[in-house]
């Protein structure tokens, strides 16, 4: 019998994957007596190789810096320490300096070598960090890690920001009678927009593997899920993936396990992404866009995105109303090849365009489809085999609500 993935929604996150340990604590981040959890740090005593993917926006948040710069060092990493409630992001020399304050800090309180964690931050841009609170924060939770902590669920609450739930997912396989565990957490609602969002991921493997190994496998892994998802059309200044393998399986990463690592990376990024769609600031639905037969993969993505971010479609979406003259409209100024009179469109199997000929007599259906809270459309340019796969969301005034005093 071939080796299969065990997968599970909802779990204790990163802490499943053996030699990780996590803890977290609130040290009123947002500065208003706020008691939510807010610091977090993940651990393993055993040095892990790591990898990293990050935002794209040219206004990187100190946080970032610091991962990149650790990981460009090629040095053993022993985890990651996060905040949510301020992102520390466009707060000059200090920001830079408190990232490493808060690295040095981790690394101290865990017993882990200088230079050993990494950095994350999400929450509010161009404030400070309360460094006076944060740091016995984080001195305590580090010391819980060390001495074997599992709180696996209270790390996934203490990075959401305007999420509504905490979004993990683990997924197993066995090579040779040894189990190894590939587990993911992830925060992220608002400012989504590739490359990522305002969205963190993190994703622990007890699996052994280098460094460089991560680092070509990561990317493949975050292109069809992080990097594919839509909520507002905004790109962060905090975005970062992190993966960390410290091997404490036994397992290696060669011929035979990569195939199954690479499927449960795979499986564990795309519930994460999908996780953040679904919880998308006041949405009511999620909507997968699917383009096939682009001349190119790359008018195959624009016609998605156009589609996905465009305003005029997502609150049709939202008022149920299946007006595909919107996608039409979108697909005119995707920067892709294009016939109108070839084009198919369907909601679901349910088609509205036929050789860019309308079918109204399915309107009802059409109708029908749109109302679910997920559902899928289909356009065929008929150009080329290009395909592409974009989770979407509706927007709603509820967002504009919440985003006026965010």
């Amino acid at each position: 019998m071939n080796p299969s993935i065990d997968f599970a929604e909802n779990t204790a996150g990163l802490v499943d994957a053996k030699g990780f340990f996590a803890a977290a604590i609130s040290a009123d981040v947002r500065g208003k007596g706020d008691p939510r959890l807010d610091t977090g740090i993940v651990y393993s005593d055993t040095p892990c190789s790591a990898a990293g993917v990050f935002t794209r926006n040219r206004v990187k948040a100190a946080p970032v810096l610091q991962c990149q710069r650790v990981l460009e060092s090629n040095s053993p990493v022993h985890g990651i320490v996060v905040n949510s409630g301020n992102a520390n992001a466009c707060t000059g020399s200090q920001g830079r300096l408190d990232a490493d304050r808060m690295a040095a800090a981790a690394a101290q309180a865990c017993s882990a070598a200088v230079g050993s964690m990494l950095v994350c931050s999400t929450g509010r841009i161009g404030e400070l960090l309360p460094m006076e609170r944060l740091l016995p924060a984080i001195e305590t939770i580090g010391v819980a890690a060390r001495k074997g902590a599992k709180e696996g669920e209270s790390f996934a609450s203490s990075i959401l920001t305007s999420d509504t739930r905490s979004k993990t997912c683990t997924a197993t396989f066995e090579i040779d009678g040894r189990l190894v565990t590939v587990a993911g957490v992830a925060k992220g609602a608002g400012m989504i927009q590739p490359d990522m969002a305002t969205m963190l991921a993190f994703v622990a493997t007890d699996i052994a593997a280098e460094s460089s190994q991560l680092a070509e496998l990561l990317p493949v892994a975050v292109k069809p899920t992080f990097n594919a998802i839509t909520v507002d059309g905004d790109m962060s200044t905090n975005d970062t993936v992190l993966l960390l393998a410290n091997g404490a399986s036994g397992v290696a990463l060669d011929a035979a396990s990569l195939p199954l690592f690479q499927e449960a990376l795979l499986k564990v990024c795309d519930c994460l992404a999908d996780k953040i769609v679904a919880d998308g600031e006041r949405i009511t639905k999620v909507v997968e866009i699917l383009v096939h037969g682009a001349k190119s993969g790359r008018e195959a993505e624009n016609v998605a995105r156009a589609i996905g971010n465009s305003l005029l479609v997502k609150t049709s979406w939202y008022g149920n109303d299946p007006n595909w003259g919107r996608l039409m409209d979108a697909l005119g100024y995707a920067e892709a090849e294009m016939d109108p009179e070839i084009i198919d469109i369907s909601y679901g199997d349910v088609p509205a365009l036929v050789s860019g000929t309308p079918v109204p007599e399915n309107k009802p259906k059409w109708k029908e489809v749109v109302s679910l809270p997920r559902f899928s459309i289909h356009v065929d340019l008929k150009q080329g085999v290009s395909d592409y796969r974009l989770r979407a969301s509706d927007l709603t005034e509820g967002y504009v609500d919440f985003n006026k005093s965010e």
